[in-house]
């Protein structure tokens, strides 16, 4: 993989750990020459995996929407910042540069990321792997929601499988390289529940 678009919080959360594991998140990228795209800010967890690429020497795109630019503030240091006028040219603009996702702790706006990408992938539209780093368990009720679903008829255990997960960086990167997109189609019959 050559590059990765990391989906997180624009915000540092409440514990040391979060910040840490997005900036060392940030320097693996780097030291194993993974370029980083992600939302272009410099605050909170989304400033933290900038600043962890940019100290180990790695290349970070950023991609702004003109309207963030007030409120998350532009990183200034970024090998290239794209500014685009929507949230949706944000994420397709995202996807068009990856070649898989890294979701870190984070708010609605992660999750949304996240559901939309995952969405995507499920119909088709794209066979990039998409990897939950689940730091101190962050991501441990969703992964359970995600089962429900499951369990309840509404996704396949295939889909439910194409979720890469891992609390460890190397494990979750080693994952991404080895997945292979599934090839049945997401709708799920009557003989199937």
């Amino acid at each position: 993989m050559k590059s990765i678009t990391v989906f997180c919080g624009s915000s540092f959360g409440t514990d040391d750990i979060y910040r840490e594991q997005a900036f060392l998140l940030g320097e693996t990228l780097a030291k194993q020459q993974i370029q980083l795209i992600y939302g272009g800010a410099d605050t909170g967890l989304m400033g933290a995996v900038a600043d962890g690429t940019l100290n180990a020497g790695g290349k970070v795109t950023g991609i702004l929407p003109h309207f963030l630019q007030s409120k998350e503030i532009a990183h200034k240091n970024l090998t290239e910042l794209i500014i685009v006028e929507t949230m949706h040219e944000r994420k397709t603009k995202m996807n068009d540069l990856c070649e898989g996702v890294i979701v870190l702790p984070g708010g609605y706006g992660t999750l949304e990321e996240f559901f939309e990408m995952i969405t995507w992938a499920q119909l088709g539209l794209h066979k990039k792997p998409i990897g939950i780093l689940n730091i101190d368990g962050f991501y441990d009720d969703l992964i359970k929601l995600v089962q429900t679903m499951v369990d309840k008829g509404f996704l396949k255990l295939v889909n439910r499988d194409m979720l890469l997960i891992s609390e460890n960086i190397d494990e979750i990167l080693e994952k991404m390289r080895n997945y292979e997109a599934p090839t049945v189609g997401k709708w799920i019959s009557k003989s199937e529940i």
